[in-house]
């Protein structure tokens, strides 16, 4: 499954470069953020929980299943994490039903930057990538140069996508333009000497930026940077991917893609546990963005549970009963 970092055109390169005054100084972005309109909070959970309630046929179940597979960041980020559990998270991303070699392969593995050489080498030419978490994951306290070698390790290592975390004690504080200049740093960092870049997904965590103002905000602020995709969370904090949240920030690359022609993909991470779940967040980006996004290019699930009951219920679609608690490995 090629997966592929967005090479913006001719023409949407002239739009993005169009809104360059709006990062020109802090006051100007800070009067840009300020300016976007309010999140109606009523009706964006409204809308979300509509959007959960949609049902689809069996046969479209069936696609919506190996969709959300072949959309998965397989993911351990432990401090017990060993080379060997790598090697076997892995063999389960390329394989994910030894039993049922038409099942998808999943987009990527993501690890601790530690661990990227060795799962690129497990990996091989399996065309799954290696996706690594960096800047100081997951709080994000550390200097920038620390961030930036941390980055430039990853890459190294064969990264093919790098996962950071933004200063939430910056961008809650107030300064806007110190977060906006820490994503470019480390968009910079993710190039190449010949001349291609690990793609960068920015994380939010949501769960501690108190409100929906704030994700928009921050997704635009995010995009304006040059992030390639946007994620909700670390998967290390009690508030991860919330459907309404998900949807906001969605909205926000809907709007971003018609002002500018840029196109930047969406990551909801943690608390994603069920095939019901994952079809909830593909209704969404089929209807907030359309066809164009339901690819592993523009939409992911940060995950690690996820994959074992997607399993389950394509096994159940195909077979008609359910497995039992041994059909699938636990990670």
């Amino acid at each position: 499954m090629p997966i592929t970092v967005p090479a913006y055109g001719k023409e949407a390169a002239g739009r993005l470069a169009s809104m360059a005054d709006v990062t020109a100084d802090d006051g100007a972005l800070r009067r840009f953020l300020h300016g976007l309109p309010g999140v109606d909070a009523v009706g964006l959970e409204a809308r979300a929980a509509t959007l959960g309630t949609r049902s689809i046929k069996t046969t479209a179940k069936a696609y919506a299943i190996d969709l959300a597979i072949s959309m998965i960041d397989l993911t351990t980020l432990e401090g017990a994490d060993t080379p060997g559990k790598v090697r076997a998270l892995c063999a389960k991303g390329v394989h994910p039903d030894p039993t049922d070699r038409t099942s998808p392969k999943v987009a990527a593995i993501c690890v601790y930057p530690d661990m990227v050489a060795t799962a690129k080498e497990a990996l091989g030419d399996s065309g799954i990538h290696v996706a690594s978490v960096a800047t100081a994951f997951p709080a994000g306290r550390a200097a920038l140069p620390v961030k930036l070698a941390d980055t430039r390790d990853a890459v190294a290592a064969g990264a093919d996508e790098i996962d950071m975390v933004i200063d939430r004690g910056a961008f809650l504080s107030g300064r806007y333009m110190d977060v906006f200049e820490e994503i470019k740093a480390v968009k910079e960092a993710c190039a190449r000497p010949d001349g291609t870049a690990a793609h960068l997904k920015v994380i939010f965590e949501t769960g501690e930026l108190q409100t929906y103002d704030n994700v928009r905000r921050v997704s635009w602020l995010a995009m304006l940077a040059g992030a390639d995709f946007i994620k909700t969370s670390t998967g290390k904090v009690a508030v991860n991917a919330t459907p309404p949240v998900t949807l906001l920030m969605l909205e926000a690359v809907r709007d971003f893609h018609t002002t500018t022609g840029v196109q930047v993909g969406v990551k909801p991470a943690g608390g994603i546990r069920t095939t019901k779940d994952a079809i909830k967040y593909l209704v969404m980006v089929n209807e907030t963005l359309g066809e164009p996004w339901l690819t592993a290019d523009w939409f992911r699930f940060g995950a690690s549970s996820l994959l074992n009951d997607l399993l389950m219920q394509r096994q159940k679609l195909s077979t008609g009963r359910y497995s039992g608690p041994d059909y699938v490995t636990v990670d």
